[in-house]
C-alpha cells in the first residue's frame, strides 16, 4: 500500500468496485445470462471478465472463449449479461464492508460527489443508495447518461467539481479501476485507487495513482483539508 497524505477540498467516488461489491452481481449475472442461452459448463467467472473489458472498451471475445463461450454466440451473451447486470445491481447491490462509516467520516470535512460510469438514468442510482442508506452523504451525482463523454473521458469529474464550486486540481478521484485513475488524471485531480474491485494492484500501478489503498474504509488517514 502506498502511504502519502493528500490534501483535498472534495473527493469524487466511484461506485462499483468502490462503495458496492462488484464481483457477486458480474457472477451472477454470467449465471442469468448462461441460463438464458441455455449454455452449458461455462466457468461464470466470464462475468469478471466481460466486465472488465467493457470497462476497459476492449472487444472482449478472446475473453469469452477461454471462458468456454464461443465466438458465435459472443455478442449474444455481452448484451445477455449486460440485461441481467442492470437488473441485478440497482435491487440487489450491497455496500462494501466499511463504507458507512467512511463516508459518515469524510462527509464532515469534504464535498462528495458521486461519479459513476453506469448507463442509467440518475434517479435509479438514487434509488440504490437510499436502499443501502449512502444517498445523502453525496451533495452530487452523475452516470454515463448525464455526460455526452463517460469515464475515461475527464468531462464528469470536471463538471461535477464546477457544480461543487471547487477546482478540480483541489478534488480526488476515488475508484477501483484503471479508467478512474486516467480520467482523473486527464481531468488534472488527485488520484486514489482502491483494491476492492475487479483490477489488481499491478494493473493499477500501471496508472501510478497518487495513493492506492486496500478500501475506501480506511481512506480518512490519508486526506488532509
Amino acid at each position: 500500500m502506498t502511504k502519502r497524505n493528500i490534501r483535498v477540498k472534495a473527493l469524487l467516488i466511484d461506485l462499483d468496485g468502490t462503495l458496492v461489491d462488484a464481483v457477486e452481481p458480474c457472477i451472477e449475472a454470467a449465471k442469468e445470462a448462461a441460463s438464458k442461452l441455455h449454455l452449458e459448463n461455462i466457468d461464470f467467472n466470464v462475468g469478471l471478465e466481460v466486465a472488465k473489458q467493457l470497462q476497459l472498451g476492449l472487444p472482449s471475445d478472446e475473453a469469452l472463449t477461454k471462458f468456454g463461450v464461443g465466438k458465435s454466440i459472443d455478442k449474444e451473451f455481452v448484451k445477455a449479461f449486460l440485461n441481467e447486470w442492470y437488473t441485478i445491481v440497482p435491487v440487489k447491490s450491497i455496500a462494501l464492508p466499511g463504507v458507512h462509516t467512511a463516508l459518515q467520516k469524510l462527509s464532515k470535512h469534504f464535498q462528495l460527489a458521486l461519479i459513476t460510469r453506469r448507463n442509467m438514468p440518475k434517479k435509479t442510482v438514487v434509488h440504490e443508495l437510499k436502499r443501502l442508506g449512502l444517498a445523502s452523504y453525496f451533495m452530487f451525482m452523475m452516470t454515463s447518461q448525464d455526460v455526452k463523454n463517460p469515464k475515461p473521458s475527464p468531462q464528469a469529474f470536471v463538471e461535477a467539481a464546477k457544480h461543487l464550486g471547487v477546482s478540480i486540481h483541489d478534488c480526488a478521484i476515488v475508484g477501483d479501476s484503471t479508467v478512474d485513475i486516467q480520467a482523473g488524471k486527464s481531468a488534472g485531480a488527485k488520484t486514489i485507487a482502491v483494491l476492492t474491485g475487479l483490477f489488481s494492484k499491478e494493473e493499477l500501478e500501471v496508472e501510478n495513482p497518487d495513493l492506492i489503498i486496500e478500501n475506501i474504509s480506511i481512506l480518512p488517514r490519508f486526506l488532509l483539508r
